[in-house]
């Protein structure tokens, strides 16, 4: 393994990258329940969309770890999975079949798109600006998933989000991330691990010995056996259909994006860059978001993107594709013992979500915020991330501002070719979510 993921030049080891990459699951195995959640609003099996969500999760995760060597894990994204429930239970014509047709031609796009950019054009053609912006604003989006999980932010009518109230739940949040914190000041190995273990029986309990409901640590039982139902249920011919090409191009835009922003904030936050500040093996990590999207199609489930929970691993000493091998191996057990995951609640991963979002932000040392042709293209990229919860409503913001802003100070040559075809197809993107109802 030394040799295979070049251990030795990322100054890592196995151990470091075993623990990162249980780390990431941990942070990011909610999805295995939610994703399967959020499809059933549609139509879609639960018990066979859970089956797929496993089987890309573990297949697209080991399939980066092993050709790109990239810590990342590749899962179902959520904004991508309400699209496409969206798009099944409001649009006239698009059964779950059909939408899955959609994910496939969207997956092969993706890939043609990845394979004809050689020269990894797309992504150096986007300014190191914004993508430090994509760094901060995936930072703060992630850190407010955690407040939110954890109850001390809650959702406001008018204000968007306000302080909660001091439950038992709310305090275990706050005791599990003062501990958390404590121990990544002093350095603990595996520290994040131990921060989710101690706030699970913190949690314990939660519904038990105090607060009304349900106990948020629960135990539901053992095994459930998997659901191949909805394997290669997809209607390919249906997908192409000229009413349904808007729903692939935003689903190949939204992944592209995704995927892209993902890659280049967690590489910037991390160094995982090469000699020329470029993220590594982009071009290898892109093409297997094209085959996980793919893949998606094929198993029953919606377009597998980079995990923005990657940065909990990297943050814990992930460095090479061995951690993203650990984490999509650590899914395959769960086709069997789903029910189990009931006993490590999201209250118990919010308080790493929130510190791996705070270590996301360490790219805004590099901002000259009195360039303000800089500055408010980056601002723009990072803030809208998290107050329109899209990754790639930011992007679509932070290069038209970008683009409008150079041009009006009459800096032409900072506006590189590729970033006015992506102010294209960010125009276009944003009339097919209006259609769409997105």
């Amino acid at each position: 393994m030394r040799d295979i993921f070049e251990l030795r030049n990322h100054g890592t080891d196995v151990r470091r990258e075993i623990l990162a990459g249980a780390t990431t699951f941990v942070s990011a195995m909610y999805i295995i329940l939610v994703n399967p959640s959020v499809l059933a609003s549609a139509g879609m099996p639960f018990s066979a969309s859970l089956t797929a969500t496993v089987l890309v999760s573990a297949f697209a995760s080991v399939l980066m770890g092993l050709y790109a060597n990239n810590p990342l894990l590749v899962a179902p994204g959520m904004s991508l999975n309400s699209m496409l429930a969206l798009a099944i239970s409001q649009q006239e014509g698009v059964d779950y079949a059909t939408a899955l047709g959609c994910v496939f031609w969207a997956g092969v796009l993706f890939f043609l798109l990845m394979v004809l950019d050689r020269r990894r054009r797309f992504i150096e053609g986007v300014p190191r600006m914004l993508r430090l912006g994509m760094a901060g604003g995936i930072g703060l989006f992630i850190a407010i998933l955690g407040l939110r999980s954890g109850g001390l932010v809650v959702p406001h009518s008018v204000l968007g989000l306000t302080l909660g109230s001091f439950t038992p739940h709310t305090l275990t949040f706050l005791i599990g991330l003062l501990v958390t914190s404590v121990l990544v000041v002093r350095k603990a190995p595996a520290c994040f691990l131990w921060g989710v273990a101690l706030t699970t029986l913190l949690a314990w309990p939660i519904g038990r010995v105090w607060d009304a409901g349900p106990p948020v640590v629960a135990f539901s039982g053992w095994f459930q056996a998997p659901d191949f139902s909805l394997l290669l249920a997809m209607d390919l011919t249906g997908a192409l259909s000229l009413s349904h090409w808007p729903l692939i191009f935003v689903l190949l835009f939204s992944c592209l994006f995704d995927c892209t922003a993902t890659m280049v904030g967690v590489a910037e936050a991390g160094d995982l860059v090469d000699q020329h500040g470029q993220p590594q093996r982009v071009g290898q990590g892109l093409k297997t978001c094209g085959v996980a999207v793919v893949a998606a199609s094929l198993l029953g489930t919606s377009p597998a993107v980079t995990f923005i929970e990657s940065s909990t691993g990297v943050r814990a000493g992930g460095r090479t594709g061995l951690t993203a091998v650990t984490a999509g191996l650590l899914f395959l057990p769960f086709l069997f013992l789903s029910p189990l995951l009931s006993l490590v609640p999201t209250l118990a991963t919010a308080p790493v979500l929130v510190l791996a979002g705070i270590f996301m932000l360490k790219p805004l040392i590099y901002v000259r915020w009195e360039r303000f042709d800089d500055a408010i293209p980056f601002f723009m990229t990072m803030l809208l991330m998290p107050l329109t919860h899209s990754i790639t409503q930011g992007i679509i913001w932070g290069c038209l501002s970008w683009t409008v802003l150079k041009a009006a100070c009459g800096k032409y040559r900072q506006i590189p070719l590729v970033l006015l075809v992506v102010d294209a197809l960010a125009l276009l993107l944003l009339f097919n979510l209006e259609r769409i109802g997105h």
